[in-house]
C-alpha cells in the first residue's frame, strides 16, 4: 500500500515493529518519488500508549493526518476449548483492542483538525461465525467491522466531516499466510492490493475485495446455512 500511495503522490507516516524495513521503504521511496516526505517509526501495536504517542508525533510532523489506516493484525487462532486460550487472547487483543486504541489515536486527531479518512482492515471471515481455527480470528474481525461502522454512525449523526471505511480483504497470499495451503479464489500480494487501495481511494464506507468475487460470496456467506458456510470457509 505505502508504495502505491507513493505512486499517486502522497507524504507518508509508516510504522511498524521491524525498523529495518521502514528504512528499506524509505530509502526505495525517496529514491523513486523524490518531491513526497516519508516519516517512520517503530510501532508494536500490542503497546497501546505508544499508538498514542506514535500517531501524534505523525501528527506534529505533517502538521495534519488526512488518512489512517488500520491494518495490523495477527491470523493464529485455534478451536476453542482445545486449550489454546493464550494463543486466541493474543488474537483478540491484537486484531480488536489494538484496532481500537489505532481507532481512538486517529479520530482524536481528525476530530481536532475537522477532517480526515479513518480505514480499517477487516476480512471476508467477518461474514459468519467460523469453525476450526478461524472461529477467534473472524469474530475478532467482525468486532473491527462493526466498530468502524458504529464510528461513521457517529459521524453522521453529529454530521462530521471524516469518513470511514471498512474494506474486506478475501484470501491473499502474503507473510502471515506464506505456508498455508492455497485457497480458493486467491490473488497475490500485488493483486490484493492494488483492489484495496482502489477501494480507499474510491472513499467507499465498504467494500469486499478484489470485488469479484467477494462481494458475491459475501452476499452468499450472509445467508447460506452454516453447513454450507463451513465448507467454504
Amino acid at each position: 500500500m505505502a508504495r502505491l500511495f507513493a505512486q499517486l503522490g502522497y507524504n507518508l507516516a509508516i510504522c511498524a515493529r521491524r525498523t529495518d524495513r521502514l528504512e528499506q521503504l524509505k530509502a526505495e521511496l525517496v529514491k523513486g518519488y523524490p518531491d513526497i516526505r516519508i516519516e517512520y517509526r517503530a510501532l508494536d501495536v500490542s503497546d497501546y500508549d505508544a499508538i498514542f504517542k506514535v500517531f501524534d508525533a505523525f501528527a506534529a510532523d505533517f502538521g495534519q493526518i488526512d488518512r489512517v489506516v488500520v491494518n495490523a493484525g495477527v491470523g493464529e487462532s485455534r478451536r476453542i476449548g482445545k486449550g489454546r486460550f493464550e494463543t486466541n487472547r493474543r488474537t483478540a487483543e491484537i486484531n480488536f483492542v489494538s484496532a481500537l486504541a489505532q481507532c481512538e489515536a486517529a479520530m482524536t486527531i481528525f476530530r481536532a483538525q475537522n477532517s480526515g479518512h479513518l480505514v480499517v482492515i477487516s476480512s471476508m471471515s467477518a461474514m459468519r461465525g467460523l469453525p476450526k481455527h478461524m472461529t477467534t480470528y473472524g469474530a475478532s474481525k467482525a468486532g473491527l467491522a462493526y466498530l468502524a461502522e458504529g464510528i461513521r454512525a457517529d459521524m453522521l449523526l453529529t454530521n462530521l466531516p471524516i469518513k470511514v471505511s471498512t474494506i474486506y480483504p478475501g484470501y491473499i497470499r502474503t507473510e502471515i499466510n506464506t505456508n498455508a495451503k492455497p485457497l480458493p479464489f486467491e490473488v497475490d500480494a500485488d493483486t490484493g492490493t492494488k483492489a484495496i487501495v482502489a477501494a480507499i481511494e474510491a472513499g467507499v464506507d465498504e467494500a469486499c475485495v478484489p470485488s469479484l468475487p467477494w462481494s458475491i460470496v459475501g452476499q452468499a456467506m450472509k445467508r447460506l446455512p452454516l453447513t454450507v458456510v463451513n465448507k467454504i470457509s
